[in-house]
């Protein structure tokens, strides 16, 4: 069994680290467990490089915190401005002693009544809970879950994010460590 370090105790992170795995590598068996890192970014990073290098600290903090794991993983969500939209995604960096793996997830573009709220400085968890009228959307299907009526929910945008990442772990021969 190989232990995984998701960089978070939000356990939607936690499902979608798991069934990226599992289904990258099904012959195999996983333990994952959350540990609460620092980001090194601000709560809601609003460029799409300050979500990687949140997914990046994430994963290296993981690392120094579960040092006994096999993976350590990172996941922070982000948004960016594109032609005057804010539109929402995340950034997934997995690491091992040997390999690094990153991808960013599909993005999709934001209401305005939360973009407005992201924009006047919430967090997006915090404005579409405020919009959409729920209780704490980030640990549930999140933005793209409201959206999309849980067509695409936050962890199985996650998920895909975290196949594509493993990718040079599924082919260690094409990728330098």
């Amino acid at each position: 069994m190989k232990t995984i370090a998701v960089a978070s105790e939000n356990p939607v992170k936690i499902d979608a680290v798991r069934l990226g795995f599992e289904r990258m590598f099904p012959g195999e068996t996983f333990n994952t467990m959350g540990v609460g890192v620092h980001s090194g970014v601000s709560d809601q990073p609003m460029t799409d490089q300050a979500a990687l290098k949140g997914a990046t600290t994430r994963a290296k903090n993981a690392q120094n915190a579960a040092p006994g794991a096999n993976y350590w993983v990172g996941i922070e969500g982000g948004c960016d401005t594109l032609d005057g939209d804010l539109v929402a995604f995340a950034w997934v960096v997995v690491l091992s002693s040997a390999q690094r793996g990153s991808a960013r997830t599909a993005q999709f573009r934001l209401p305005q009544d939360v973009q407005e709220l992201v924009e006047g400085g919430l967090e997006l968890g915090d404005a579409d809970d405020q919009v959409f009228g729920r209780t704490n959307s980030k640990q549930k299907s999140g933005a793209v879950g409201l959206l999309t009526s849980d067509v695409v929910t936050r962890t199985t945008l996650y998920e895909q994010a975290v196949i594509l990442a493993l990718i040079p772990f599924k082919n260690p021969a094409f990728y330098a460590a």
